[in-house]
């Protein structure tokens, strides 16, 4: 018996550059997965895991997660913000919402999803003794991602780039559930961006303290780029038995245009005659009169704000839609 359950974090500050240009009208917490938006999934599973006290950092378009989120009573859970003026990072965020938390607390990235047995998770963090203790499955890309290397009793020995080799003493992939003790955080400035992995973590281990990991069998997740959030819509729909490619509020279809295989978030409306084939098109976008959009994620050319870096070489231009191939 783990007892009660210490609240969580859900980091959900970052910018969403990946997903771009989707995250130009939402944070990538808010996007919706088979209709519900990404952190509403994410809340309602940690307050059936039992946890009731959740902080949600915040800074690209907050009012996109608030407005989904609220004070967290509809999802079962006491929901607090922790607003951030810049992007304060991994192990940032966490210090500055310190005072929001307890001494020991959960960490969820919020552009993941995976099951884990947060009880499990707990009793393995107390049993190792660790200060950090991270949920990792079988690498899927280590040509892509970064992972743990763990020695044999479980211990974290250190951290492998992206293009580290498979086999024995392949890194694990973090999954983007840990628990923390608070402690750790506390040394750091506050407002102040800092790391974890490459950063603190590194920190942490040189100075011989203990972390942990703890293996996951589950499925994952990552809504990383366009083409990830698609591929993740269409399993977890298939896992609800339900049609991966849904429309949001307030949206539109002219009676003669053709929309097939494709995402429609809130706002959108699509023109007479136009074909619309295996696209996503957020918030706002208005598809002109006889266009043929396939295979492209789709934002209006206005979405964004003042200072954004300048737009992906891939990225292309329709009118005032700005697009990305998936």
């Amino acid at each position: 018996m783990t007892g009660p359950l210490p609240p969580a974090l859900v980091l959900a500050a970052g910018l969403g550059t990946r997903l771009r240009p989707l995250t130009f009208t939402r944070a990538k917490a808010a996007v919706p997965v088979a209709g519900t938006p990404l952190i509403c999934r994410q809340l309602r599973g940690l307050a059936e895991a039992g946890i009731r006290d959740v902080v949600v950092n915040l800074h690209h378009r907050p009012e996109t997660v608030a407005a989904v989120v609220g004070d967290g009573a509809a999802l079962g859970c006491r929901v607090r913000y922790s607003w951030e003026r810049t992007v304060l990072g991994s192990a940032g965020g966490p210090r500055r919402a310190l005072p929001l938390l307890d001494d020991r607390f959960f960490i969820v990235n919020a552009d993941t999803l995976c099951a884990v047995d947060l009880g499990a998770l707990l009793d393995r963090h107390r049993a190792a003794g660790a200060v950090a203790t991270l949920a990792v499955t079988a690498h899927p890309a280590p040509h892509r991602y970064g992972g743990v290397l763990a020695d044999p009793g479980g211990r974290v020995a250190g951290f492998a780039p992206a293009g580290a080799p498979a086999g024995a003493g392949a890194p694990w992939h973090f999954v983007g559930v840990q628990i923390v003790e608070a402690a750790v955080f506390r040394d750091l400035p506050d407002g102040v961006p800092a790391a974890t992995v490459g950063g603190l973590y590194d920190t942490l281990l040189a100075a011989g303290r203990p972390m942990a990991v703890h293996e996951v069998a589950g499925p994952f997740h990552d809504i990383g780029t366009p083409a990830d959030y698609v591929a993740t819509a269409q399993a977890v729909a298939a896992a609800e038995g339900r049609s991966p490619f849904s429309t949001g509020d307030r949206s539109a279809v002219h009676p003669t245009a053709r929309v097939e295989r494709s995402i429609l978030w809130d706002d959108v409306t699509v023109g007479a005659d136009c074909v619309v084939t295996g696209c996503v098109l957020a918030d706002g976008v208005r598809v002109p009169a006889g266009a043929v959009l396939d295979g492209q994620a789709v934002a209006p050319a206005g979405a964004g704000h003042d200072g954004e870096p300048a737009p992906p070489v891939h990225e292309t231009r329709l009118g005032d839609l700005r697009m990305a191939p998936l």
